[in-house]
Formats: structure tokens, sequence, C-alpha cells
């Protein structure tokens, strides 16, 4: 049997480099793949028999390798039963479908031949030897593929505008300048599946007329530039890139050259910030010629649906949004990783169904999509379909497809606090709405998580939040407000209990807890005592102890080490 260990960023980070040593030192061939999606069981070993998958083995650790390779090499597989995946855990992928990430966790990321063997580059043969740029164009239209990168604009039209425009230059632009917290989606295509993007650019190339293209990726992502590379080099040499050169652009890690003209002046070597539009990108964009950009998701359904057809792709998901979406799970959920889906699905379908709903045992809150630039979606709306203009509705957007998960114990103005600090950090400047206003926004939280909030914050809040929606220049300025309107929207009853009651329901803003001993539980053992940084607990073995609350720092340290219960909050 053949060892191929899932050699991803998270199963690095999960051990898979030392698991991968360990079992070369025993004299097993091992081979790599990328992240198939299920990072919660990282490190992950599949055992093949020619190209059938024999067993899935999960969680393991170094120790596991010996016996490992003795399955390996005879065959039987009763020594690693108890790190086989379980049914249950196998139905996350089972209930998935499978475009962007189709080869992702299954072949190896860094060869060619790999990818070749699962029809790779077939598409782009077909469409040099068999397609027009316009027929190219057409497909695409038919298939319904929107943008994947959060707006959702249909493909086809950017393709056709770029196409359509004059000039004898063209460009084409891959933003994978991912940056929303907690989504990692496109790092995991290009980890995972590079040759994928890149003849789903290729192809996009001919279809706009661009003899060169670039990858707008950011440095965190040392892995995804390192495969990428080498998946250039490698269709280079092999003559499949034909009169289209395409480079790397490392950017610098700014969440604002998600927006594309920001991108293009970082990739001109100007500071990141957006330009006016009109003109767009596809009039002026790239050192003022007609450019083209879309993301690393869009880019990876574009083969497929060469292969198989607009309409294959067309028939599934919803009216107003086709196909599938990829999405990162994260937060307090069971199952986190990535999962793609058909749109029309709902948020509870993939939350509870297929994420295995919330760990340690918790409520469900809320859900945060689309990042900074979304809105946190509450349990009464988990019915909510997958769908472009069914999740505007709620407040929030689609978003690049970050999914934050949180449980009964996340407080939702801090995390309104947390998101505002984030874009208010990210902001370029160019514009006061986005400058000034987001640094208000994210003060005002500031104060009500601190216990200084008043009546009329949450008022000035929605102030602040409308006159930043509509005079922001950028989607980035346009969009911070969301996360706050959203937790006003369906959580106002957390505000008014920081702000009227000096309190916080899910008890995790620090400066609104107090904590007290219970005289009737306490036993006087004094480990809260003895467990106090600061020595603000008193008393005597045996008696009641108390909390000086002028020097308690409110770190939760004495009601961790009590057993007893006797510490209240």
């Amino acid at each position: 049997m053949r060892i191929v260990i899932g050699e991803g960023s998270c199963g690095i980070a999960a051990g898979a480099k030392k698991l991968h040593s360990a079992l070369s030192q025993l004299g097993a061939e091992v081979g790599i793949t990328g992240c198939i999606g299920m990072c919660y069981l990282e490190p992950i070993i599949d055992l093949y028999e020619g190209q059938d998958l024999k067993a899935r083995l999960v969680r393991v650790q170094d120790k596991d390798a010996q016996r490992i390779v003795d399955a390996a090499k005879s065959g039987d597989l009763s020594g690693v039963e108890d790190l086989r995946i379980s049914s249950d855990d196998e139905s996350f992928l089972s209930k998935q479908t499978r475009i962007a990430l189709r080869h992702c966790g299954i072949i190896d990321p860094e060869s060619i031949d790999s990818y070749r063997a699962a029809d790779g580059y077939k598409a782009i043969a077909k469409v040099r030897e068999s397609m027009t740029p316009e027929e190219v164009i057409e497909e695409i239209k038919i298939s319904g593929l929107a943008g994947r990168g959060g707006a959702g604009f249909p493909t086809w039209f950017k393709w056709n505008a770029a196409r359509n425009s004059k000039g004898d230059e063209k460009y084409l632009i891959c933003n994978a300048d991912e940056g929303d917290p907690g989504a990692f989606m496109d790092r995991a295509v290009i980890e995972s599946d590079p040759h994928s993007l890149l003849e789903g650019m290729l192809i996009a190339a001919y279809a706009i007329g661009a003899k060169r293209a670039f990858v707008y990726v950011r440095a965190e992502y040392p892995l995804a530039i390192i495969r990428l590379e080498k998946a250039i080099a490698d269709a280079t040499a092999a003559g499949i890139m034909g009169d289209c050169e395409i480079r790397i652009k490392a950017g610098a890690g700014a969440f604002v050259c998600g927006e594309e003209t920001a991108l293009i002046e970082s990739l001109e070597g100007n500071r990141g910030m957006p330009r006016l539009k009109p003109p767009f990108p596809a009039e002026k964009g790239y050192i003022q010629k007609p450019s083209n950009i879309n993301n690393v998701e869009t880019f990876a359904n574009v083969a497929w649906i060469i292969l198989n057809g607009g309409k294959a792709f067309a028939a599934m998901g919803t009216e107003n949004s086709k196909g599938t979406k990829v999405f990162a799970l994260t937060g307090k959920i069971r199952r986190g990783g990535l999962v793609e889906i058909p749109m029309g699905l709902t948020l509870r379908d993939v939350i509870f169904d297929i994420g295995g709903g919330i760990r340690d045992g918790k409520k469900f809150k809320a859900v945060q999509m689309g990042g900074p630039s979304g809105g946190c979606i509450p349990e009464s709306l988990l019915d909510t379909r997958i769908d472009y203009k069914e999740l505007g509705a709620t407040g929030a957007i689609m978003g690049s497809g970050g999914m934050v998960v949180m449980d009964d114990s996340t407080c939702m103005v801090n995390m309104a606090r947390f998101f505002l600090d984030f874009t208010a950090k990210e902001s370029c400047g160019k514009c006061v709405h986005c400058r000034i206003g987001t640094k208000r926004l994210h003060e005002t939280l500031v104060r009500i998580t601190e216990g200084k909030g008043k009546e009329g914050d949450v008022e000035l809040l929605e102030e602040l939040c409308r006159g930043i929606k509509d005079g922001a220049l950028c989607g980035l300025g346009q969009t911070a407000p969301n996360p706050v309107l959203t937790t006003i929207r369906y959580f106002r009853d957390e505000y008014d209990a920081h702000i009227r009651q000096q309190q916080c329901p899910a008890k995790e803003c620090v400066a609104l807890r107090r904590f007290t001993i219970d005289p009737v539980k306490c036993r006087g053992c004094t480990m809260c005592a003895r467990n106090c940084p600061v020595g603000a607990i008193t008393g005597t073995v045996k008696n009641p102890h108390v909390i000086d609350q002028t020097k308690c720092i409110k770190c939760g340290a004495c009601k961790a080490t009590c057993k007893f219960g006797a510490i209240n909050d």
C-alpha cells in the first residue's frame, strides 16, 4: 500500500512533517497531498492500493509510525483500526459537492503528472483547439459563475468587458490576498491544487486576450507561494503556458488590498489605496491598461466548467446563485475546516449537519459571515439559504466564504469591537469617513465593553454607521459598519445590558465582571487565595473568604481553582 500524508498548512501545524520524517526513517516511501478540508482531524494519512483508498487514518502521531508501516507492507489494517476515521466524520465529506476543491487532499500538489492524471490541463487544450474567446466567455455566462471573492459579480461580464476594451496590451490578475479573519479557502486551494488555479487563469487570459498575468498572494502564505512557483515552472517546462506569462507578487498583508484597485496600486509598487471608479479596471487597470481581476476560488471553477459545460454548473444552486461555494468553518464548531456545498443549502445544514454543531455541549448563538465586511446572523435565521440575495437580506454578505461560529459564551458587543478594531487598523486612510469613522466606532464600542457606555451610544453608533457606509470610498469602509449594525439589529438587549445594567450577559467583557465568594459554599480551603496573582482574596482556613474588589484584576484564576463552586461572577 502507498502511504500519503496531508501536508497543507493545517497538517504541518499539527505535526505532519515530523510524522513524515518518522515514517521515512522506517524505510517507508511517503507521498504527499494537500488539505482535504478536515482540518480538525489532522494529521491525516491515506493508505492506497493502486488508486483505491483503503483506509484514512486521523489524528496520527509519531508513535503510530511503526504500525502504519507494518500495515502498509502487510496489507493487514487490523493494527491501525483505532486510527481509522469514524463514519460520523466521513459524513463531513460525503455531504459536500466539490468542484473548486475537487483535487484538494487527493492529488500531489507538487506533481504536474498527478494533476494531469486527474484530467488536468485538458480544459485549456480544449479551449485552444476548438473554442473561440467569445465561446469561452459564453460558456462562463451559461454557468452563472459569479465572483467568489465577495461581491458576487458575474464573471463573464468582467471577462467580456476586458476583452472588448481597446488596447493591444491586457493583463489578468488573480486576487489571492485573503485577509478576512477566519478565512483560509484560497490558501488551501493554492497549497493543495495550484495547477487548477493556473489552468483557470490560462483560460481566462485566452478569453480576454492577455499575455501577462499576476497572482497577488499575501506573503504570510509561504507554502502556497512555494508550491505555486513550482507549478508555474513545471507548466512552463511542459509547454502548457503557451504565450502567457504568469508571475507571483507577494503582498505585504494589507486587508485593503483585497479591493481590486488597491491591489493594482500595490502591484504597481505603490501604497495599496483604492482608486476612484470609474474608470474600472477593465478599462484602465494595471499600468492603465485593460485588466481583469478574479479571486482564486473563481479561477478554480473554470476548468471544470469548460470540461463539463456551463449548464452542469448552473444546474447546482439557486436562481440567484449558481454552482457551489467554499466556506471556511471556524470558531466554536465541532468540525472545523473547509466545506464546499451547492448554493441553496441553509446555514443550519452547513453548521449542524456538516459541521457537527457546537462543541463542548454549548448553545449556538450566531455566525459571522463575510468577515469584517459581513455581519452576525442569529439562531432565529439559521434556516436562511446560502444565496447572495437571501444572505444580503440579513445584513450579512456571502463574502469570500468565512464562517465564524459563536456559542453562548461570546459577547456580541465585544465581537463587534473586535472587527472594528481590525478594520480601523486596516483602513488605508485615504477617505475621512473610513479613516476617522471606523476609529470613532471602535472607541465607542470600547467604552461600552469597559462599562463606560451611556444612553444614546447605540443611536450614535447607528448614525456613524450610516455616515461611513454613504461616504467611504471603497468596499472596506462601506462594509465596515456591518458587524455593528447586525449586532445592534439582532442583539440589542446585550448593548442595553452593557450600558444600563453595567453587565455583560456572556461574561466575556473583563471590565464588567465582578467576582464574589458565596460564604455558604466556601469551605475555607485557601486555594483561591493562594492562586490569586494580586493577593485580593483574604480569609482563614476553614472560614469563608472574601475578595477585595479594589485589588481584583478580574482574571478568573479564583473561579478556575475553586472546587466547590463558591466563586460567582
